[in-house]
């Protein structure tokens, strides 16, 4: 009996603890606001009184498949929305996947809604996506959710009109950084292959830094921290494997920075263009002038980005096919 009741104890004890860990996780999470295009506005509008949100478009010339489960965790179903480009039934386009930002921790794919359907309007399918965030999963959670995004675009490439040959990834703040990870770690050991391809032909960095542990990361504070499951001192391990400079080579795809006016954005990018030039890969940078951070999320701003985007992916992933 005493045994039984020992046991009772600790089964109790490990369940409170349990409890405990995920009252304290989402007390956390509720100290982050959610980052959605209605709050940005509302916290840039003083300091840019010019600005408008951008508004998801209502056109007959795209069709859209919204919530599709690509992936099932233990912790939730993971979906994706396509936009495809309603010309012809016949026709396969090249593809983009469009990752949000919102410091590994907040956001949702409904933040990159409108730049996909504008890209499906110009001939893209493209594929919002949803990934686990760092108070349900830490890394690398959701570079493998990604990276399973991809092979599931490739796997269901017929059905959706996608060119299996022809995939871009594109990335907005943590999502930008999350986006070159996933560009320059195609088919790696380190986060594990399979027989479909994860390997994308085109990045595009929207104001994402591309190193934790480049002197310029300094001010990656805590979000960096709990994503990465401590700060760069207590676990340097996966600050370093999650810097998508740490694996430059002569297998990157073309890479494409569309930067705003605050340098802590940009941490690690000139590195990066010089290994890119060094490989003779093909890149660009831009930096829009006097500009915050998310702006690809207001007007004026949203056209520039968009522009910068399609003349990139049009010579990158359709010129070179």
């Amino acid at each position: 009996m005493r045994i039984k009741s020992a046991s009772l104890i600790v089964i109790l004890v490990v369940l409170l603890l349990l409890k405990s860990q995920h009252t304290l996780s989402q007390s956390k999470n509720l100290d982050y606001k959610p980052y959605t295009i209605a709050l940005t506005y509302e916290k840039l509008k003083k300091d840019y009184p010019f600005i408008t949100p951008i508004e998801p478009l209502k056109s007959k010339k795209i069709k859209c498949k919204k919530n599709i489960v690509y992936k099932k965790t233990p912790t939730s179903n993971l979906k994706l929305d396509i936009y495809i480009p309603k010309v012809n039934k016949q026709k396969i386009y090249p593809a983009v996947l469009l990752i949000h930002g919102g410091g590994w921790l907040v956001g949702s794919k409904e933040n990159q809604r409108v730049m996909a359907q504008h890209l499906a309007l110009n001939g893209y399918v493209a594929i919002s996506v949803s990934y686990r965030l760092g108070f349900e999963a830490p890394y690398p959670a959701a570079v493998l959710d990604i990276k399973d995004a991809i092979r599931w675009m490739r796997k269901n490439a017929e059905k959706h009109q996608i060119n299996p040959d022809q995939i871009a990834v594109l990335g907005a703040s943590a999502g930008a950084q999350l986006a070159t990870l996933i560009g320059v770690t195609s088919d790696s050991n380190i986060y594990g292959k399979t027989t479909i391809s994860d390997k994308v032909q085109a990045i595009v960095n929207v104001d994402g830094i591309v190193s934790f542990i480049h002197p310029e990361a300094s001010s990656e504070g805590t979000m960096a921290s709990i994503w990465l499951s401590g700060s760069k001192d207590e676990n340097f391990k996966n600050w370093e494997e999650a810097s998508p400079l740490e694996y430059v080579n002569r297998a990157t795809p073309p890479t494409l920075f569309i930067n705003s006016a605050q340098p802590r954005f940009h941490a690690g990018r000139d590195d990066m263009m010089a290994l890119l030039n060094k490989y003779h890969i093909y890149n660009e940078m831009h930096t829009i002038e006097d500009s915050p951070h998310s702006f690809w999320l207001m007007h004026p701003w949203f056209e520039t980005t968009l522009n910068f985007t399609l003349d990139f992916l049009n010579k990158t992933l359709i010129n070179e096919n």
